[in-house]
């Protein structure tokens, strides 16, 4: 099974950092000492310090708790046809890209192509699938390494949201539609983490797809290297707005879905009763 992909203290980080809080000044605010906020930013798991620092970091106490005790994960999505996700090791770390197909026309869109597009492109000729379309969620390395190859192999143009500025592949602007056959494949802006990052929506199989990228993790997200404001705003415009079933296929760890994420992703308190 595929890792939750931050631990708890990875969230605490992401949250201090996206808010400019120092350890002195979460400290103030939370009457926690400097030493003991350390401790926890290293790993050790304090329940009533995760407690207090909670609220100062906007994030809900109960679930990063839980985060911390490791008591929850997303359900398995089980099988959906006409779908295939694919997790490959990029340096300390792995990295997730999906396909998914028509299957009476078995034309294919591929999405980012992860650390090896090769696992990718074995399974697409083992299904008898065509790649048609290569769309890229955002532009950070480990999401388009293998892009020469995919788009060479397939024949298949890539396409990327207009402000990532990224010469390899055809802009377009949110609010784009794609379609393979049967298959439509919204577009949305969930910037924040990446300067241009798009969510697609696919519709047409037995379940709704949002591929997020690095947007949204289960139980955390990517950090707001561009803008922890934006990352948390259009997050909740553009993603917590679907409806719960829907399927989140995340850049990095397991798949989860949006009903899940409110009750348990620490940086949505809105939606949880702490």
């Amino acid at each position: 099974m595929i890792p939750l992909e931050d631990n708890f203290n990875d969230v605490i980080g992401k949250a201090q950092r996206g808010l400019k809080l120092s350890d002195e000044q979460l400290s103030i605010a939370t009457a926690v000492g400097v030493e003991q906020i350390a401790r926890v930013k290293g790993g050790e798991f304090d329940e009533p310090v995760l407690r207090k620092l909670a609220p100062a970091l906007k994030l809900a106490a109960n679930s990063l708790v839980a985060h911390g005790r490791k008591a929850w994960r997303p359900k398995p999505a089980g099988e959906i046809p006409g779908f295939a996700a694919f997790n490959t090791p990029f340096e300390d770390m792995t990295v997730n890209s999906y396909l998914v197909w028509e299957q009476s026309s078995k034309e294919a869109v591929a999405f980012d192509t992860g650390a090896n597009a090769e696992p990718m492109l074995q399974a697409a000729k083992e299904r008898g699938l065509s790649i048609k379309l290569i769309l890229l969620t955002h532009t950070h390395h480990d999401h388009v390494a293998d892009l020469a190859r995919l788009k060479k192999e397939t024949g298949a143009s890539a396409f990327v949201g207009a402000d990532e500025n990224f010469s390899d592949a055809e802009s377009f602007q949110p609010g784009k539609t794609f379609e393979i056959g049967s298959l439509k494949i919204q577009t949305r802006q969930t910037a924040g983490h990446a300067r241009g990052g798009i969510t697609y929506l696919v519709s047409g199989l037995s379940r709704p797809l949002a591929i997020v990228g690095d947007a949204l993790f289960a139980s955390s997200m990517g950090g707001g290297q561009i803008s922890y404001e934006q990352a948390l705003s259009t997050n909740r415009q553009n993603l917590f707005t679907l409806p719960d079933d829907t399927v989140v296929c995340p850049g990095h760890g397991p798949l989860t879905t949006i009903g899940e994420e409110k009750l348990n992703n620490p940086f949505y308190p809105e939606f949880q009763k702490s």
